[in-house]
């Protein structure tokens, strides 16, 4: 396969060596790998590629979506995107129904942790013009980032150290859903610091 015959058959900025299969061509690991020194493709991790020619196109939201399935942007990520905490974060931080990875790759600093295949709900599906990722919705992002911390979380202080925007969560939360999916957890621990969350 040549470099042509790849740009012609992958429309998108990333892909993996499964899109080139669905495309009906065969790739072998030293024609990509010599693309990648070359500089035509940037390798986000084994199997996965962008083209360097459109990197400019990719969000981190996307890749943080690919590089670790499954799984959706929540914890930090989700509650700066929401306005829940004042920090920037300068990585994607996801949860996911796999083991915790980091990955490291020219599109940023990606974090996964761990929650438990029943708790992998609450997200919504953000389409992209060039992909697509997920996102917590506000009252999971909330709730994931209490249950998964709540080992560091025993008194006021703790809780106030989070630094949560409470009148941000006020005006944004749905009080009915995040009652539910607080309840859906199970947590009577989570249950007693989540509610200060609501008015």
């Amino acid at each position: 396969m040549k470099y042509n015959d790849l740009v012609q058959a992958i429309r998108n900025p990333i892909f993996s060596r499964d899109d080139i299969l669905l495309a009906g061509h065969r790739i072998h690991d030293y024609q990509l790998n010599l693309w990648v020194k070359k500089g035509y493709l940037v390798k986000l991790k084994n199997g996965i590629y962008a083209f360097t020619k459109d990197c400019h196109k990719v969000k981190g939201e996307e890749v943080a979506s690919l590089l670790y399935q499954p799984s959706y942007l929540s914890l930090e990520s989700a509650l700066s995107y929401y306005g829940f905490i004042p920090e920037m974060v300068y990585a994607y931080v996801s949860v996911t129904a796999k083991i915790n990875r980091t990955f490291n790759n020219r599109f940023g600093h990606f974090i996964y942790r761990h929650i438990k295949s029943d708790f992998f709900w609450g997200y919504t599906d953000i389409r992209t013009e060039n992909g697509r990722y997920l996102l917590a919705e506000p009252e999971k992002a909330v709730l994931d980032y209490l249950y998964l911390n709540m080992a560091d979380i025993n008194t006021p202080q703790d809780f106030d150290n989070i630094r949560l925007n409470e009148q941000k969560m006020r005006e944004s939360l749905n009080r009915e859903k995040f009652l539910i999916y607080l309840r859906a957890l199970g947590s009577k621990k989570l249950e007693r610091w989540a509610l200060r969350c609501l008015p």
